[in-house]
């Protein structure tokens, strides 16, 4: 799997945050360091995501647990 390239946000346990258009994959890198793909997430979901006051809060009320995921590293 292709991780694109992770744009830094400003997040207590979020470190970085990247999109596959092509896949519509979501990739979150947290400050503990692992990889977490999500799948299915449309591009406005994802900016949504990328610009949110709190990107923690708004990945965990919009992503868990409504998109399959799975920790690749």
């Amino acid at each position: 799997m292709n991780i694109p390239e992770l744009i830094p946000v400003s997040s207590s346990n979020i470190e970085s945050v990247g999109y596959d258009a092509e896949n519509e994959f979501v990739f979150i890198k947290y400050t503990n360091q692992s990889i977490y793909v999500y799948k299915g997430v449309s591009q406005v979901e994802y900016e949504n995501l990328l610009y949110a006051p709190s990107v923690g809060s708004y990945m965990h009320r919009n992503f868990k647990n409504v998109y399959p995921y799975e920790r690749i590293s």
